[in-house]
């Protein structure tokens, strides 16, 4: 797999932005958005798509906002080798919908989402609790703003 900041171009990256405001949109659409060929927009999406440059595509469901309204970044500092351990007891949890690793100060990060603050006070004490969370910080996601706009030339 190749480098990001190897292989893109402006073009690219106008065609990632597009993208990210409506993965949906036709091939055409999106060639007319970004000032090229339906032809180029496409051999690029491929190129984009093999080099895993782009990884997938996803929905966001009004129901993922509705039923969770609640949602939250947890950093989570592991002390000693309990990372595995931590990992399969977070995905247990149902408020936990994503769980990123990455270096730092924090060694992992965990996407949640609840219904209400006070279910999410009690998830991060459950959280808090597991064996081999030595430090946490959380930060809660108060609007989620879906438009890119490619950076200026």
């Amino acid at each position: 797999m190749k480098s990001i900041l190897y292989n893109m171009d402006s073009h690219d990256t106008k065609i990632i932005a597009e993208l990210r405001r409506d993965a949906r949109m036709s091939l055409s659409t999106l060639a007319a958005a970004v000032g090229l060929s339906r032809v180029t927009v496409r051999s690029r999406l491929n190129r984009l798509v093999a080099e895993g440059t782009i990884v997938g595509f996803t929905a966001i469901l009004n129901d993922d906002v509705r039923d969770h309204p609640v949602r939250g970044l947890m950093m989570l500092g592991i002390e000693g080798r309990g990372t595995d351990r931590i990992l399969r007891s977070l995905s247990g949890i149902s408020a936990v919908q994503a769980i990123h690793t990455t270096n730092g100060k924090w060694d992992l990060i965990v996407e949640l989402g609840t219904e209400t603050l006070e279910v999410l006070d009690g998830v991060l004490a459950k959280i808090r609790r597991l064996e081999g969370v030595a430090t946490s910080e959380t930060n809660l996601l108060l609007a989620t703003r879906m438009t890119t706009q490619p950076p200026r030339q």
